[in-house]
Protein backbone atom coordinates (compact mmCIF):
# COMPACT_ATOMS: atom_id res chain seq x y z
CA UNK A 1 0.00 0.00 0.00
CA UNK A 2 1.32 3.66 -0.47
CA UNK A 3 2.26 6.33 1.72
CA UNK A 4 -0.47 8.67 -0.06
CA UNK A 5 -3.14 5.85 0.42
CA UNK A 6 -2.28 5.31 4.17
CA UNK A 7 -2.49 9.16 5.12
CA UNK A 8 -6.19 9.49 4.94
CA UNK A 9 -6.58 6.49 6.81
CA UNK A 10 -4.34 8.04 9.83
CA UNK A 11 -5.91 11.12 9.58
CA UNK A 12 -9.58 9.77 10.00
CA UNK A 13 -7.76 7.48 12.93
CA UNK A 14 -6.36 10.59 14.68
CA UNK A 15 -9.25 12.29 14.30
CA UNK A 16 -11.48 9.28 15.70
CA UNK A 17 -9.43 9.24 18.67
CA UNK A 18 -9.60 13.21 19.47
CA UNK A 19 -13.35 12.82 19.42
CA UNK A 20 -13.23 9.75 21.78
CA UNK A 21 -10.53 11.23 24.19
CA UNK A 22 -13.25 14.80 24.27
CA UNK A 23 -16.13 11.77 24.72
CA UNK A 24 -14.46 10.45 27.98
CA UNK A 25 -13.00 13.50 29.05
CA UNK A 26 -16.65 15.08 29.06
CA UNK A 27 -18.12 11.85 31.00
CA UNK A 28 -15.12 11.68 33.92
CA UNK A 29 -15.76 15.66 34.68
CA UNK A 30 -19.40 15.05 34.93
CA UNK A 31 -18.52 12.17 36.72
CA UNK A 32 -15.90 13.53 39.49
CA UNK A 33 -18.99 17.12 39.83
CA UNK A 34 -21.30 14.47 40.70
CA UNK A 35 -19.34 11.72 42.71
CA UNK A 36 -19.63 13.46 46.11
CA UNK A 37 -23.71 13.17 45.68
CA UNK A 38 -24.10 9.97 44.28
CA UNK A 39 -26.18 8.89 47.69
CA UNK A 40 -28.50 11.69 46.86
CA UNK A 41 -28.88 10.70 43.08
CA UNK A 42 -29.61 7.43 43.90
CA UNK A 43 -32.22 8.91 46.79
CA UNK A 44 -33.67 10.70 44.14
CA UNK A 45 -33.82 7.73 42.06
CA UNK A 46 -35.10 5.57 44.44
CA UNK A 47 -37.90 7.82 45.91
CA UNK A 48 -40.90 6.73 43.81
CA UNK A 49 -40.25 3.30 45.17
CA UNK A 50 -39.47 4.47 48.44
CA UNK A 51 -43.06 6.60 48.04
CA UNK A 52 -45.24 3.35 47.57
CA UNK A 53 -43.76 0.87 49.70
CA UNK A 54 -45.63 0.14 53.41
CA UNK A 55 -44.86 1.63 56.55
CA UNK A 56 -41.91 -0.01 58.11
CA UNK A 57 -40.56 -1.51 54.46
CA UNK A 58 -36.99 -0.12 53.39
CA UNK A 59 -34.70 -1.05 50.69
CA UNK A 60 -31.66 -3.71 51.01
CA UNK A 61 -28.16 -3.99 50.23
CA UNK A 62 -27.47 -8.21 50.20
CA UNK A 63 -23.72 -7.46 49.22
CA UNK A 64 -21.51 -5.78 51.50
CA UNK A 65 -20.16 -3.22 49.01
CA UNK A 66 -23.37 -2.72 47.07
CA UNK A 67 -24.47 0.65 49.44
CA UNK A 68 -21.00 2.18 48.31
CA UNK A 69 -20.80 0.70 44.60
CA UNK A 70 -24.19 0.93 43.69
CA UNK A 71 -24.66 4.54 44.12
CA UNK A 72 -21.34 5.03 42.51
CA UNK A 73 -22.70 2.91 39.38
CA UNK A 74 -25.44 5.19 39.15
CA UNK A 75 -23.82 8.26 38.80
CA UNK A 76 -21.45 7.06 36.28
CA UNK A 77 -24.60 6.17 34.49
CA UNK A 78 -25.84 9.31 35.30
CA UNK A 79 -22.85 10.92 34.10
CA UNK A 80 -23.55 9.45 30.54
CA UNK A 81 -27.26 10.68 30.14
CA UNK A 82 -26.09 14.09 31.24
CA UNK A 83 -22.85 13.75 28.52
CA UNK A 84 -25.19 12.36 26.07
CA UNK A 85 -25.48 16.00 23.85
CA UNK A 86 -21.32 16.31 23.82
CA UNK A 87 -21.15 13.03 22.92
CA UNK A 88 -23.34 13.58 20.47
CA UNK A 89 -21.80 16.67 19.19
CA UNK A 90 -18.38 15.24 18.81
CA UNK A 91 -20.18 12.44 16.74
CA UNK A 92 -21.26 15.18 14.70
CA UNK A 93 -18.24 16.70 14.19
CA UNK A 94 -16.96 13.40 13.08
CA UNK A 95 -18.66 12.33 10.61
CA UNK A 96 -19.98 16.10 9.28
CA UNK A 97 -16.91 16.25 6.38
CA UNK A 98 -18.21 13.01 4.69
CA UNK A 99 -21.86 14.40 4.90
CA UNK A 100 -23.81 16.00 2.15
CA UNK A 101 -24.83 19.71 2.13
CA UNK A 102 -28.64 18.48 3.12
CA UNK A 103 -27.37 16.36 5.06
CA UNK A 104 -26.17 18.56 7.25
CA UNK A 105 -28.49 20.41 7.43
CA UNK A 106 -30.72 17.67 8.43
CA UNK A 107 -28.44 16.28 11.20
CA UNK A 108 -28.04 18.85 13.42
CA UNK A 109 -32.18 19.48 14.34
CA UNK A 110 -31.98 15.29 14.22
CA UNK A 111 -29.59 14.90 17.13
CA UNK A 112 -30.98 17.93 19.05
CA UNK A 113 -34.81 16.29 18.93
CA UNK A 114 -33.26 12.71 19.17
CA UNK A 115 -32.02 14.17 22.47
CA UNK A 116 -34.54 15.70 24.15
CA UNK A 117 -37.03 12.50 22.51
CA UNK A 118 -35.16 10.57 24.81
CA UNK A 119 -34.61 13.00 27.63
CA UNK A 120 -38.66 13.11 27.49
CA UNK A 121 -38.86 9.40 27.37
CA UNK A 122 -37.20 9.09 30.79
CA UNK A 123 -39.07 11.84 32.00
CA UNK A 124 -42.14 10.01 31.33
CA UNK A 125 -40.91 6.64 32.90
CA UNK A 126 -39.58 8.70 36.10
CA UNK A 127 -42.81 10.79 36.76
CA UNK A 128 -45.79 8.80 35.66
CA UNK A 129 -44.74 5.13 35.10
CA UNK A 130 -42.98 4.39 37.90
CA UNK A 131 -45.18 5.85 40.78
CA UNK A 132 -47.92 4.08 38.85
CA UNK A 133 -46.22 0.67 38.27
CA UNK A 134 -44.31 0.87 41.90
CA UNK A 135 -47.58 1.48 43.51
CA UNK A 136 -49.88 -1.33 41.70
CA UNK A 137 -47.10 -3.56 42.76
CA UNK A 138 -47.24 -2.66 46.40
CA UNK A 139 -50.99 -3.17 46.18
CA UNK A 140 -50.76 -6.58 44.62
CA UNK A 141 -48.32 -7.90 47.56
CA UNK A 142 -49.35 -10.89 48.98
CA UNK A 143 -50.44 -10.62 52.33
CA UNK A 144 -47.37 -11.07 54.98
CA UNK A 145 -45.08 -10.61 52.01
CA UNK A 146 -42.67 -7.64 53.39
CA UNK A 147 -41.26 -5.83 50.74
CA UNK A 148 -37.57 -5.36 51.08
CA UNK A 149 -36.18 -4.23 47.24
CA UNK A 150 -32.11 -4.81 46.65
CA UNK A 151 -30.79 -1.67 45.79
CA UNK A 152 -28.26 -2.86 43.44
CA UNK A 153 -31.51 -5.20 41.70
CA UNK A 154 -33.73 -2.24 41.97
CA UNK A 155 -30.96 0.47 39.59
CA UNK A 156 -31.11 -2.60 37.57
CA UNK A 157 -34.65 -3.05 36.96
CA UNK A 158 -35.05 0.90 36.38
CA UNK A 159 -32.11 1.35 34.46
CA UNK A 160 -33.92 -1.26 31.72
CA UNK A 161 -37.13 0.68 31.77
CA UNK A 162 -35.05 4.46 31.32
CA UNK A 163 -33.70 3.10 28.32
CA UNK A 164 -36.58 0.93 26.93
CA UNK A 165 -38.61 4.42 27.26
CA UNK A 166 -35.76 6.65 26.29
CA UNK A 167 -35.34 4.40 22.89
CA UNK A 168 -38.98 3.89 21.93
CA UNK A 169 -39.42 7.75 22.33
CA UNK A 170 -37.38 7.72 19.54
CA UNK A 171 -40.11 6.42 17.37
CA UNK A 172 -40.47 9.88 15.52
CA UNK A 173 -37.19 10.51 14.15
CA UNK A 174 -36.61 7.25 13.12
CA UNK A 175 -40.48 7.36 10.86
CA UNK A 176 -39.01 10.95 9.86
CA UNK A 177 -35.35 9.35 8.62
CA UNK A 178 -37.39 6.57 6.72
CA UNK A 179 -40.10 9.21 4.94
CA UNK A 180 -36.91 11.51 3.85
CA UNK A 181 -35.22 8.65 2.35
CA UNK A 182 -37.97 7.40 0.33
CA UNK A 183 -38.26 3.64 2.27
CA UNK A 184 -41.55 4.62 2.99
CA UNK A 185 -44.36 7.07 3.06
CA UNK A 186 -46.94 8.01 5.60
CA UNK A 187 -49.94 6.87 3.41
CA UNK A 188 -47.82 2.77 3.78
CA UNK A 189 -47.64 3.68 7.44
CA UNK A 190 -50.57 4.65 7.85
CA UNK A 191 -52.11 1.16 6.16
CA UNK A 192 -50.01 -0.85 8.72
CA UNK A 193 -51.78 0.59 11.37
CA UNK A 194 -52.85 -2.41 13.59
CA UNK A 195 -49.51 -4.15 12.93
CA UNK A 196 -47.37 -1.24 13.84
CA UNK A 197 -49.70 -1.62 17.52
CA UNK A 198 -49.18 -5.33 17.56
CA UNK A 199 -45.22 -4.60 16.99
CA UNK A 200 -46.06 -1.88 20.29
CA UNK A 201 -47.07 -4.29 22.53
CA UNK A 202 -44.44 -6.88 21.37
CA UNK A 203 -41.38 -4.14 21.76
CA UNK A 204 -42.76 -3.66 24.98
CA UNK A 205 -42.87 -7.26 25.96
CA UNK A 206 -39.18 -7.45 24.91
CA UNK A 207 -37.69 -4.18 26.32
CA UNK A 208 -39.38 -4.17 29.64
CA UNK A 209 -39.45 -6.40 32.89
CA UNK A 210 -41.74 -9.84 32.61
CA UNK A 211 -45.36 -7.85 33.65
CA UNK A 212 -48.05 -6.73 31.72
CA UNK A 213 -48.50 -2.94 33.30
CA UNK A 214 -44.54 -2.20 32.43
CA UNK A 215 -45.82 -3.23 28.62
CA UNK A 216 -48.70 -1.55 28.26
CA UNK A 217 -47.41 1.83 29.39
CA UNK A 218 -44.80 1.55 26.89
CA UNK A 219 -46.76 0.36 24.09
CA UNK A 220 -49.16 3.11 23.95
CA UNK A 221 -46.93 5.79 24.33
CA UNK A 222 -44.80 4.37 21.36
CA UNK A 223 -47.86 4.16 19.06
CA UNK A 224 -48.81 7.97 19.80
CA UNK A 225 -45.27 8.45 19.04
CA UNK A 226 -46.31 6.28 15.97
CA UNK A 227 -48.82 8.76 15.18
CA UNK A 228 -46.67 11.53 16.02
CA UNK A 229 -44.07 10.38 13.28
CA UNK A 230 -46.84 10.21 10.40
CA UNK A 231 -48.15 13.32 10.85
CA UNK A 232 -44.60 14.98 10.78
CA UNK A 233 -43.29 12.36 8.06
CA UNK A 234 -45.46 14.02 5.59
CA UNK A 235 -43.51 17.28 5.17
CA UNK A 236 -40.51 15.32 4.48
CA UNK A 237 -41.73 12.22 1.73
CA UNK A 238 -38.92 11.88 -0.85
CA UNK A 239 -37.20 15.11 0.55
CA UNK A 240 -33.64 13.59 0.01
CA UNK A 241 -33.43 13.01 -3.45
CA UNK A 242 -34.77 16.49 -3.84
CA UNK A 243 -32.09 17.61 -1.51
CA UNK A 244 -29.15 16.05 -3.65
CA UNK A 245 -30.33 17.27 -6.63
CA UNK A 246 -30.44 20.78 -5.36
CA UNK A 247 -26.69 20.26 -3.69
CA UNK A 248 -25.95 18.81 -7.41
CA UNK A 249 -26.92 21.86 -9.38
CA UNK A 250 -25.70 24.39 -6.32
CA UNK A 251 -22.10 22.14 -7.25
CA UNK A 252 -22.31 22.93 -10.45
CA UNK A 253 -23.32 26.45 -11.07
CA UNK A 254 -20.39 26.89 -8.30
CA UNK A 255 -17.67 24.71 -10.40
CA UNK A 256 -18.81 26.55 -13.84
CA UNK A 257 -16.45 29.27 -15.11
Amino acid sequence: MAVEDTQPLISHLIELRKRLLNCIIAVLAVFLALAYFSNDIYQLVSAPLIKQMPNGASMIATDVASPFFTPIKLTMIVSVFVSAPIILYQVWAFIAPALYKHERRLMMPLLFSSSLLFYMGMAFAYFIVFPLAFGFFAKTAPAGVLIATDINNYLDFVMALFMAFGVSFEVPIAIVLLCWSGVTTPDDLKAKRPYVLVGAFVVGMLLTPPDVFSQTLLAIPMYLLFEIGVFFGRFYVGQRRQDIDDDTEEDSSSNAP
